[in-house]
């Protein structure tokens, strides 16, 4: 009797969004499709990889055993965590890394309709660390913080750089890696995943000639604003007091570094007041001051802070109060990271599905919420018959369509604010009469 060919877990829920041919073509531009039949083929592994960064509280074997990843096995049916292992490393980290450049460029693409300002989509490039696991392979490769005293942190660490949509909070595209590496460097590998007919927000630390001109002068229409910082210098062009042009000077060091550097360079400068009182002189190759109202400008700045929350998200909501990266080398702690940025954009593709539906703006929606909705309704979808995935689907948009942040607290505003951190044992107060 012929066995009957087994198929693969129903990953509609998922696959909704990640074209089933997107994840064939990854594994076959890395030579990582599975040749061979396997309990836990190449195209699940990739599942997996998501799924243990949405699924951050449960162990491995519990994510395999309840999204059922493997493939029926009548002979035997378990799959032991050496095999999981072992399947995560031949996959590597490249399938994942071309898959979420497929990705997150097709989403951000559909979800910038509409949500430009004056046509221009809007964009900021800012860095943050993930800590890995204390393995001499992740020490020697990624490397620590080093402090002043000469004390070296408990844990490695890695340095990462993202290209964030300013409207939907999707991530356009990443780079990451050794600690030690200056973000400078890591900001140049981004520059060239910005896209024409945009506006890029920068903070004040990427402040350069070599960066800032190399987006203005590659593409059409690709801009950029940033800070000045406290100690700069220039030319002032114009009598204007508060939106004039300047001329700055690029610093022999960095000519002699690029050698098509210009002796000096023009920007627009616009002097604003924050609602805090605080002055703050804002530096953009937006030299057209009817065309790009200084007013307009500086609200472009103000929502340039709020991605720091998607930083805040992945971290503490995706990774949990772990902190830790799961794996133990360099090439899984870089898999699992690109499995983190595909499942932090999913989760944020769903938010700015429902926004559309609702009318609202993505980042109205409360991405704790939408983080704990998904998982447990993707646990469901992943594991139910196909009949019952548009009950599902409709019920999870309709969930997070109610749970507006600007529903939840009125008046809601991001400050740039260093908080108190919370007390780690509760204090108890004893008043004497």
């Amino acid at each position: 009797m012929v066995g009957k060919t087994p198929t693969l877990p129903d990953f509609t829920a998922l696959s909704q969004h990640i074209d089933p041919q997107w994840i064939a073509h990854a594994l076959a531009l890395t030579g990582k499709a599975s040749v061979r039949r396997r309990k836990l083929p190449a195209e699940q592994v990739v599942w997996l990889v998501i799924a243990l960064a949405m699924y951050r509280h449960q162990s491995i074997a519990q994510v395999v055993a309840e999204l059922d990843l493997v493939l029926p096995d009548e002979v035997n049916p378990a799959i032991a965590n050496s095999a999981v292992t072992q399947a995560r490393q031949r996959l590597g980290q490249e399938p994942l890394a071309q898959l979420f450049g497929l990705c997150a460029s097709a989403w951000d693409e559909r979800h910038q309709r509409g949500r430009s300002w004056r046509g221009l989509a809007r964009y900021a490039i800012d860095g943050s660390t993930l800590r890995t696991q204390d393995t001499t392979d992740n020490r020697q490769h990624f490397g620590a913080q080093e402090y002043a005293s000469g004390v070296v942190a408990s844990y490695p660490q890695l340095r990462m750089l993202t290209l964030t949509s300013l409207a939907t909070h999707l991530l356009r595209d990443a780079v990451f890696g050794e600690y030690g590496k200056n973000e400078m460097r890591y900001a140049k590998e981004l520059i060239e995943a910005i896209p024409e007919h945009s506006l890029t927000v920068f903070d004040r630390g990427f402040l350069s000639a070599e960066i800032l001109l190399q987006v203005q002068q590659t593409g059409t229409q690709r801009h950029w604003l940033i800070p000045a910082k406290s100690n700069s210098q220039w030319e002032k062009l114009d009598k204007h007091p508060t939106d004039y042009r300047v001329r700055m000077k690029v610093s022999p060091q960095a000519r002699k570094a690029n050698s098509c550097l210009p002796a000096y360079w023009e920007a627009r400068a616009i002097e604003v007041i924050s609602r805090h009182g605080q002055r703050r002189i804002l530096l953009t190759s937006l030299l057209d001051a009817k065309a790009w109202p200084a007013k307009e400008i500086a609200l472009q700045y103000e929502q340039r802070w709020h991605i720091e929350t998607s930083y805040r998200e992945l971290k503490q909501e995706m990774l949990g109060a772990g902190l830790t990266l799961r794996s133990g080398n360099p090439q899984t702690v870089r898999q699992e990271v690109w499995g983190v940025l595909l499942a932090y954009n999913l989760v944020r593709l769903e938010m700015a599905e429902v926004a559309r539906e609702e009318g609202v703006e993505p980042t109205e929606l409360s991405f704790t919420v939408a983080l704990h909705y998904l998982r447990y309704e993707w646990h469901w979808l992943a594991t139910s018959s196909p009949g019952t995935l548009p009950k599902h689907l409709q019920r999870l948009r309709q969930r997070l369509g109610d749970l507006l942040v600007s529903k939840q607290r009125r008046g809601r505003q991001c400050p740039r604010v260093v908080k108190k951190p919370p007390a780690r044992y509760p204090i108890r107060q004893v008043r004497f009469k």
